[in-house]
């Protein structure tokens, strides 16, 4: 899956769909979208607060740090949904059940159990899936008979 398809994939066609299975690269492909977008948005942020940190009353300095804060907000307020979707998705991929990655994100409360479940979700989305079908659907990876017939 290419990086076109997968944000086309993430953020249209699945925005808020936690069936099927998603494949290494629709979910790096996304992280690495949502973390480009997010840098784009901190440019203005970041550049507004150095400037008003030389020069207080600098209006525009004030206007370009809300911009930046407030595109960074929405865009993280909207990316929640189809972030948690992809990534149950990609737990799907590995056979695993979605209330899997709830359970690790309720153990992430307690201190020293947070760090295990980090690398436990971070290792579980590195893994390839299985292979074939699973209880969640057909390999996203295997292209079928009836697609080979249109290539």
């Amino acid at each position: 899956m290419t990086f076109k398809e997968a944000i086309n994939t993430v953020w249209k066609e699945k925005y808020a769909t936690m069936k099927g299975r998603a494949p290494r690269s629709e979910y790096w492909w996304s992280v690495l979208f949502m973390y480009i977008v997010l840098i784009i948005c901190a440019i203005p942020f970041i550049a507004g607060m150095v400037m008003l940190d030389s020069n207080p009353d600098s209006v525009f300095a004030m206007i370009l740090a809300f911009i930046g804060g407030a595109a960074m907000l929405i865009f993280v307020l909207g990316s929640i949904i189809p972030m948690i979707c992809v990534v149950v998705r990609r737990f799907h991929d590995r056979n695993l059940s979605g209330w899997v990655y709830l359970g690790i994100n309720v153990a992430a409360i307690i201190p020293i159990v947070g760090i295990i479940a980090s690398i436990a979700s971070l290792v579980i989305t590195i893994l390839k899936g299985t292979e074939g079908d699973n209880k969640f659907g057909p390999d996203p990876l295997v292209v079928s008979d009836v697609e080979k017939v249109f290539e």
